[in-house]
């Protein structure tokens, strides 16, 4: 029986029109002068600090702690003006799947595996009404690896319910390879979804447990009971 599910966001959970990948160049150009320097970098899976690392080596720029705190500094204003207007909303079957689960007589514990910042994350999802619904998460944050993300939101999964959880108790929902990973990374069972950034068929070849087109394919009793 699953315990705990943990949605990753940008193209799971929610579609922001890039509104995220707009708010990066934007917060580039406007610290360090560099415009358009975020057209040939693959957001899809990454974590924000690993992104900005890359950008930082890409531009010659020092990756210092201080241009970092610029650098997310800048980057939340974008975000919170380019969110505003976005092209985006939730992805197909999120808001019945996520019903569903809180529909049930013992709900799992519902939290995030992302590789935003939280205050990304929070923007984002503010803006479509779902930040309510996830109380807690792994973010970049709390490491530049997606995997160790993972750990953090495991660990605070186990505190928030009392309790040792199994792999097999935990359910990671996201549309990318490296999501598959991570997952696996904590032993937890995992769905994949190609609403964002793979196809169904370069998902299945990483042999998540359940890979489907989007979550209106699929039921939560499904998977919570290992179906």
């Amino acid at each position: 029986m699953i315990r705990l599910v943990l949605f990753d966001i940008d193209g799971t959970l929610i579609h922001t029109g890039g509104a995220g990948v707009k708010a990066f160049a934007r917060a580039l150009a406007s610290e360090f002068g560099v415009p358009d320097g975020t057209q040939r970098l693959k957001f899809g899976g990454r974590t924000d600090f690993s992104l900005v690392r890359e950008l930082f080596t890409a531009h010659q720029i020092e990756s210092s702690a201080e241009n970092f705190d610029r650098f997310f500094k800048a980057y939340v204003l974008c975000l919170q003006q380019t969110i505003v207007n976005c092209n985006g909303g939730a992805c197909p079957g999120v808001l019945d799947f996520f019903h569903s689960l809180r529909s049930r007589p013992r709900p799992p514990l519902t939290g995030l595996l992302t590789g935003n910042i939280k205050k990304g994350a929070r923007i984002k999802l503010e803006r479509f009404g779902l930040w309510k619904h996830f109380p807690f998460g792994g973010f970049a944050d709390d490491h530049e690896e997606r995997d160790q993300i993972a750990a953090a939101a495991l660990r605070r999964g186990r505190r928030r319910l009392g309790r040792g959880l199994r792999g097999q108790e935990v359910l990671v929902i996201g549309d990318t390879p490296l999501d598959i990973r991570c997952g696996r990374s904590i032993g937890a069972k995992v769905l994949a979804v190609a609403t964002g950034g793979a196809s169904l068929e370069d998902l299945q070849r990483h042999n998540p447990d359940w890979a489907v087109p989007d979550l209106t394919h699929i039921h939560p009793e499904r998977v919570l009971n290992g179906g």
